[in-house]
């Protein structure tokens, strides 16, 4: 591609990217397969002076971009370079290539005309997220819109870029007003030239609502001055369109119901933005980012004392096949009709000792003649009972060593019918 103009030595200029009445954004390439991006600013600087009032607005707000970069922030373009072009003498800022869509790009066919709001909820807290970090160091974008923020394809984050505006004078900005092509996302006070912190919460909550409602609150029909006026005078005066309604004529077929229900602080912290006077929205992208924290926790609170409540009720009795449950390690699967085999066998053994305990014993009563040496009797009765007992006990010790090997006969032949079955702890037992 043929240059148009030299930017700067060692910067080759490699065509318009889009351009705007508030700047050009070119594609830039240093020595090497380095792309950035390179915005021009619309008001030429002849003199490098720090007399001249321009060049020494353009030095100072230069200096509060560096101060963004200080601490890298993922949702930030960075700020690579800056300076006046070496033809046409235009200020410009060198910022970082980001491949991927813009928001503009990203609400077109084939994509829906909507985002989801988990996504919505993402970009808000990355956005908000970038705003805090510019403000913290004293930096206004003043230019936020949907083709101002991009989706990093490399890195899966929202980014805001552009920070051209920021950089221009009071008097370059209402200048610029008259031609600026964004009219739908600008804050009422910018129709005066006007730029304030709370000048990007306003356009913020604009990209809010043109992603759940399918368009912005004020639309421009035209590019004509009566419609450009139209708008304006609709974002001083005019009450923001029910998001919700719109979100329901955008609404896809095929998505679930759920989409519908935006999160009530989503819409309430919307509609704050979107305040006609300044002093009635939120601060600064800080305060704006701490709402969305808190807001997001005490969401994630309510669901979770939900899932505890439905936790709580009791469920309908489920019903789990035997052959699918985890067998503990070091035990043994056996078939249901070896076990209950066993199980047989065990009870009957155990009735058979219960009964040979507690039944009477079976003494033939024969007629005896009564002796007078009762003692001598008395000892033979208690000799003869002793003698029953211990036999029982052995019996009993008997039968229980039969009934184990019974068992353990079952347990082998199972084990060697079916040896995948077995299951053995880290000892081998």
């Amino acid at each position: 591609m043929s240059k148009v103009f030299t930017i700067t030595k060692g910067l080759e200029n490699m065509g318009a990217l889009r351009t705007g009445g508030q700047g050009s954004v070119y594609k830039g390439r240093r020595i090497g397969p380095i792309i950035t991006a390179v915005k021009l600013l619309p008001t030429p600087i002849h003199s490098e002076s720090t007399e001249d009032k321009n060049y020494r607005n353009f030095l100072n707000e230069v200096e509060k971009l560096k101060k963004v970069n200080e601490i890298p922030n993922p949702n930030v373009v960075k700020i690579l370079n800056s300076g006046i072009t070496e033809s046409g003498s235009f200020p410009f800022i060198e910022m970082e290539f980001i491949e991927g869509p813009d928001l503009e790009e990203l609400l077109k066919p084939p994509h829906e005309k909507i985002f989801t709001i988990k996504e919505v909820i993402k970009l808000a807290d990355q956005l908000a997220c970038a705003l805090s970090h510019c403000h913290k160091v004293g930096v206004k974008h003043g230019d936020i819109k949907s083709n101002n923020v991009k989706f990093n394809n490399n890195s899966g984050n929202y980014v805001l870029l552009d920070f051209g505006l920021s950089v221009m004078s009071d008097e370059q900005r209402r200048s610029s007003m008259r031609h600026a092509g964004a009219i739908e996302f600008m804050a009422p006070e910018q129709n005066e030239g006007k730029m304030l912190f709370q000048t990007d919460i306003y356009s913020y909550g604009v990209i809010l609502y043109e992603l759940l409602a399918g368009q912005v609150p004020f639309p421009l029909i035209d590019n004509g001055e009566t419609a450009r006026n139209n708008v304006m005078l609709a974002h001083l005066e005019s009450p923001v369109p029910d998001l919700i309604k719109l979100r329901k004529q955008n609404f896809p077929d095929d998505w679930p119901t759920r989409e519908l229900k935006v999160p009530e602080w989503l819409l309430q912290m919307i509609a704050r933005c979107l305040e006609k006077s300044p002093e009635k929205r939120y601060a600064n992208g800080t305060e704006l980012h701490d709402v969305i924290a808190d807001s997001s926790v005490k969401e994630i609170r309510v669901e979770v004392v939900k899932e505890i409540k439905a936790a709580a009720v009791p469920s309908a009795p489920v019903t789990v096949e035997r052959a699918y449950l985890p067998m503990p390690q070091g035990m043994m699967q056996i078939s249901q009709s070896v076990f209950a085999g066993l199980m047989i066998l065990l009870v009957g053994c155990m009735a058979y000792s219960a009964y040979s305990l507690f039944r009477p014993a079976q003494t033939v009563v024969k007629p005896v003649t009564i002796l007078p040496d009762t003692a001598r009797i008395n000892d033979s009765f208690r000799q003869a009972e002793r003698q029953r007992i211990i036999d029982f006990r052995n019996k009993r010790r008997q039968t229980d060593s039969l009934t184990k090997d019974v068992i353990g006969d079952a347990l082998k032949k199972d084990k060697n019918a079916n040896p995948d079955s077995a299951k053995t702890d880290s000892t081998g037992n």
